[in-house]
């Protein structure tokens, strides 16, 4: 036992260096060139330096937990890579370790790294997000310049703000081109603006300005020559900071913990089970009639139009009984939901797959390694995304579409586990 715990401890401290390392690799690729805009963007702005890297440090957990994946994947075929072309995994066979207990410190490595992903994807996202979009909102309130420039045009979604000069975070003349709730355009002139930062429900993703000497204008669309008009001397305007900017990261599916997303879910399917039951109420005693009218009828053509049209209410019901829900933000919520298991998992299914892979290698174990290692991260992120995309577009099973990227790692993995171990 003393002699497998000295192996283990020394293939555990070489894989947990090859992660330390392929780590920070993919740290780098998938998070500098976001930190260097969102620098760049806010340092500009003469923000100061300090909540510059506040940001920075709530925007890491989402880049944290998809470099542990891939970075588990590479590491793992860079140890049993560089073992296996040094002979020492031969060595280790040769004094009788069986290789399953030289893969033992891998396995637990890989669930170490597959839960701590998932608290850092269950937890630590959904913290620093709200952190984020506070801190950014508190930026906002005191630099109205970070979202709004003078004399600038600038779209979100359906509305268009202009804004003529800005001084001591007061906009001047400002017009806003947007819709009323039944679609009708319309559009808001102002004296000046200026952020509120007391806003009630700070964690709703809202922000609102404050307009002075307002006039608006609404044009019917159903009717081009009407219109409605109305000034004010004050009024609160709304933005939602999801639709103001591309900065500011608000709490969707992806970013809130799996507990909230499950509740959201029932939430929505009783939604649309209470929709489907209304619709099946009001279709029953429309079938009720028709059966009644069947039975009383005398003549057979009159018959024949009734059984026709009980046919086709029934098939009718028939389709909004077994109707599924299709709603698309039902779709990517449900995704998300399996993708919070699936991602920080695939650490395990990348080692049970590295390991047979890592033993092919002869030489240049870490190298080789290294590139199969990438070339799986692709491989394994192509099929992911087409997964993701599936899923929406079609009605595929969203555990399925989640999932298949690990079933396909793990049954990679079992077939070269049966070519390196079992036909030999």
């Amino acid at each position: 036992m003393s002699s497998y715990s000295r192996i283990y401890r020394y293939i555990g401290k070489e894989f947990f260096f090859s992660f330390f390392v392929c780590f920070c690799f993919f740290f780098f690729i998938f998070f500098v060139n976001q930190i260097l805009f969102l620098a760049e963007k806010i340092l500009e702005k003469h923000v100061p330096f300090k909540d510059v890297v506040m940001l920075l440090v709530y925007f890491m957990p989402s880049m944290i937990s998809l470099s542990f994946p891939f970075a588990a994947l590479v590491a793992c075929l860079m140890t049993v890579g560089r073992l296996s072309s040094d002979n020492e995994i031969l060595a280790m066979q040769a004094l009788g370790i069986r290789h399953i207990k030289i893969f033992y410190p891998l396995i637990v490595l890989g669930l170490v790294f597959s839960v701590s992903s998932f608290y850092i994807n269950d937890y630590l996202m959904p913290y620093g997000t709200i952190k984020y979009t506070k801190l950014y909102r508190e930026l906002i309130f005191s630099n109205p310049a970070l979202e709004l420039v003078p004399y600038s045009v600038k779209e979100y979604l359906d509305t268009v703000i202009v804004t003529g000069d800005i001084k001591d975070n007061v906009i001047h003349d400002i017009m806003i081109l947007d819709k009323d709730k039944d679609g009708n355009r319309r559009v808001i002139t102002a004296d000046t603006a200026r952020f509120l930062s007391d806003v009630k429900g700070a964690g709703t993703g809202v922000i609102s300005l404050e307009l002075h000497n307002v006039f608006s204008h609404v044009s019917d669309q159903k009717k081009r020559s009407d219109y409605d008009y109305f000034t004010a001397r004050r009024m609160e305007y709304n933005i939602l900071l999801a639709n103001m900017s591309s900065s500011v990261r608000t709490l969707g599916p992806r970013e809130m913990s799996t507990v909230d997303v499950y509740e959201k879910l029932k939430k929505m399917d009783v939604e649309f089970m209470a929709d489907r039951a209304s619709r099946l109420s009001y279709m029953g005693p429309s079938m009720t009639q028709a059966v009644s009218d069947w039975f009383f009828a005398t003549g057979s053509d009159d018959k024949r139009a009734l059984t026709d049209n009980i046919r086709s209410q029934l098939k009718s019901y028939g389709e909004v009984y077994f109707e599924k829900n299709t709603d698309r933000n039902y779709k990517i919520h449900k995704l998300e939901f399996y993708k919070k298991f699936s991602l920080p998992f695939s650490c395990l299914c990348f080692v049970l797959f590295a390991f047979p892979a890592g033993l092919f290698s002869k030489r240049s174990g870490r190298t080789v390694g290294f590139g199969i290692g990438l070339l799986f991260s692709l491989f394994y992120w192509c099929m992911m995304f087409a997964g993701h995309t599936i899923g929406i577009k079609s009605d595929i099973n969203s555990f399925m579409a989640m999932w298949i990227p690990n079933f396909v790692i793990l049954f990679i993995a079992l077939v070269l586990y049966i070519v390196r171990f079992v036909r030999r």
